[in-house]
């Protein structure tokens, strides 16, 4: 299994930030708690659909030293997508819709929304 750094980018509390991910949510722990990473930090459902820790650049490194891979935003962004799941708090026709560019919740996709008379 492979686990995944993104850049330290995110800036907050005059820090910089980034994504800890993993193949599986698992791996994601074991390699957290290696780093020392409080089980509390953990983001994931049912905060939000990714299980990823954010964590420090500082730590970014730490994890690059214990064999984390720095990743590029398309590698980050394809994993999020397989390893997401539903948040309990979305109900599953919003979360289909989401999946459909230009689309939201509720509404008509674009082929098929009526054209106002002028």
């Amino acid at each position: 299994m492979t686990v995944h750094v993104d850049s330290a980018i995110w800036h907050w509390k005059g820090r910089r930030w980034c994504h800890l991910l993993a193949d599986n949510e698992a791996e994601l722990h074991r390699f957290a708690h290696r780093l020392g990473i409080n089980r509390l930090s953990y983001q994931g459902p049912p905060k939000t659909s990714a299980p990823h820790y954010d964590i420090t650049g500082f730590e970014r490194d730490r994890a690059l030293r214990l064999g984390a891979v720095a990743s590029d935003r398309e590698t980050i962004v394809a994993l999020l997508r397989r390893v997401r799941r539903p948040r309990p708090d979305v109900p599953a026709p919003a979360l289909a819709a989401l999946a459909q560019p230009g689309t939201a919740p509720g509404a008509a996709p674009a082929s098929t929304a009526p054209v106002a008379a002028e």
